[in-house]
């Protein structure tokens, strides 16, 4: 039994919009902190996690409208890699100026 047309396409872009979200949340919680520790550096960390999250959205809707064609392309393999190198590059930002 396979799954319906399309299917492949929403659970991925499911996927990409709920890693998205989480990394939004885990932006608005370093704005929290940042204001309590009276901005400076802690904005740092802020400032690349929401990046982060803009790009891990738009790597998501992309890849997503890609499998919704009726011949998928494959990704170019430098998206995940940038998206990954932002997410490390955004976890060191917060072990470095939190």
């Amino acid at each position: 039994m396979t799954a319906p047309d399309g299917a492949q396409a929403e659970r991925t872009g499911l996927a990409w919009r709920r890693t998205a979200l989480a990394a939004a949340a885990c932006t608005v919680l370093l704005l929290h902190s940042a204001a309590q520790r009276h901005w400076g550096t802690a904005f740092v960390p802020v400032v690349l996690s929401a990046g982060t999250s803009a790009l891990l959205a738009a790597v998501g809707t992309r890849r997503e409208r890609a499998l919704r064609t009726g011949r998928p392309v494959a990704m170019s393999p430098t998206l995940p890699a940038i998206a990954s190198l932002a997410v490390t590059v955004t976890a060191a930002s917060v072990a470095a100026f939190h």
